[in-house]
């Protein structure tokens, strides 16, 4: 990360715009509904480190200046989105609902139709007719993905446009020479080369292209490849991914340094992850259920620094719907080389665990960029299973970088 500006450059505008690839999703639904709530004093933004004392006299934008828009692959409306959060999972209510009409209708007005160009079939189970027969090119796509963000930017007088990928997990893609460069996935786009492609490449090439600064909140491996970087890096603009820790990852990237700083010796570390909801549906497909195996079992080797058994597994349980159980066993090894375990269930709401971190990292990002910040976010690597730029994935190490990062920029704000 580097500071382009000078401090007390250019301010953002009094409203804030947060652009939501997968709008209609859970998440998506109450990150928003939750903002406002907050914003109204229906709620207390508990859950939110940008409310705690580290960031206190912080010039962050206020909840009611978030200006909310997207893109979805499903047609629906927010309150539909709401009403069928609080039907499955019960995380909002029926009159909260009615009470945020009218939010819920300027934001109907600001979704778009987005791409499921070569998403998978598993994705594109979950899209309407329309966009499943989608026959534009590459170009045109990414043409009509800029054009939405920079209208969305200019109707509302924004200075600036947050994007964070919201969607679900892509299927893996092999990384290639087309990645490695603009220059190369320029050619392949103008040759609509999809095939090592992904949708939510496309949304990161046009944020990235139209100076919009990008949390990749997904595991998809096709997003934050080095020629996206490298746009971002010509427009100046922060970025940061990849995949939320807000569950099972966090509870691992906690407790496994506990045993490094004892000396203790893991043999085995088995974790089983249960889940409904469409996110579950979508890793039921065993092509994209590798992307999220990927990033869930790589930490553990690199904190404890040597090789051990572990096995990470993800089953979708409808009945479930947005609420994660994982169960996790550890074998470990002491003193006389005795042998001893312990184990641990985790019981979550995936929306409501991940919530406050968009709008905690929307918030900084923003404050990021004013500040005139450019690259890969390090300090925001507490929030993410893999975290771009860093290879460290012990949460204490992370969250010290955030607590160094929040200490020397208050600094320049006393």
């Amino acid at each position: 990360m580097t500071r382009t500006r000078p401090h007390g450059a250019k301010r953002r505008s009094k409203k804030l715009g947060v652009w939501l690839i997968g709008a209609r999703g859970g998440l998506a639904t109450t990150v928003m509904t939750g903002t406002f709530a907050i914003a109204r004093g229906l709620s207390t933004p508990i859950g939110l480190l940008t409310e705690s004392e580290l960031f206190a006299g912080f010039p962050l934008a206020d909840f009611g200046d978030l200006v909310f828009g997207g893109h979805d692959i499903r047609e629906t409306t927010a309150r539909e989105a709401a009403l069928e959060v609080g039907r499955d999972v019960h995380t909002v209510s029926t009159d909260l609902v009615k009470k945020l009409a009218p939010e819920y209708r300027k934001v109907d007005r600001e979704v778009k139709v987005g791409t499921a160009r070569n998403a998978g079939k598993a994705i594109l189970s979950l899209a309407d007719r329309s966009v499943k027969g989608d026959r534009r090119n590459l170009r045109s796509i990414i043409k009509t993905l800029r054009a939405d963000l920079s209208d969305f930017r200019g109707r509302h007088k924004l200075d600036r446009v947050i994007v964070v990928n919201l969607s679900s997990t892509e299927a893996p893609v092999r990384l290639g020479r087309l990645h490695a460069s603009r220059v190369a996935l320029d050619k392949a786009i103008d040759g609509d080369n999809s095939r090592n492609m992904r949708p939510s490449l496309l949304y990161a090439y046009a944020a990235a292209a139209e100076g919009c600064p990008f949390i990749h909140f997904t595991p998809s491996n096709a997003t934050l490849v080095p020629a996206i970087q490298e746009i971002f890096a010509e427009t100046g603009t922060p970025f940061m991914g990849s995949d939320g820790k807000t569950g099972e990852t966090l509870v691992k990237s906690a407790l496994a340094p506990m045993f490094k700083y004892r000396n203790l010796h893991v043999l085995s570390w088995q974790g089983y992850n249960l889940l409904g909801d469409r996110d579950g549906a979508v890793l039921a497909d065993a092509d994209n259920k590798k992307s999220k195996v990927a990033t869930k079992d790589s930490l553990l080797q690199s904190i404890l620094g040597y090789p051990l058994q572990t096995h990470v597994a993800i089953d979708y349980v409808p009945s479930l719907g947005d609420l994660k159980t994982a169960w996790d066993h550890i074998h470990f090894e002491g003193f006389l080389n005795f042998k001893m375990h312990m184990q641990f269930t985790w019981h979550g709401c995936d929306s409501v665990l991940a919530a406050p971190l968009i709008l905690d990292m929307v918030r900084l990002v923003d404050y990021a960029a004013q500040r005139g910040e450019t690259g890969p976010m390090r300090h925001l690597a507490c929030f993410f299973k893999r975290p771009v730029g860093l290879d460290v994935d012990d949460l204490h190490y992370q969250w010290h970088m955030l607590e160094a990062y929040a200490r020397k920029e208050r600094e320049t704000l006393d």
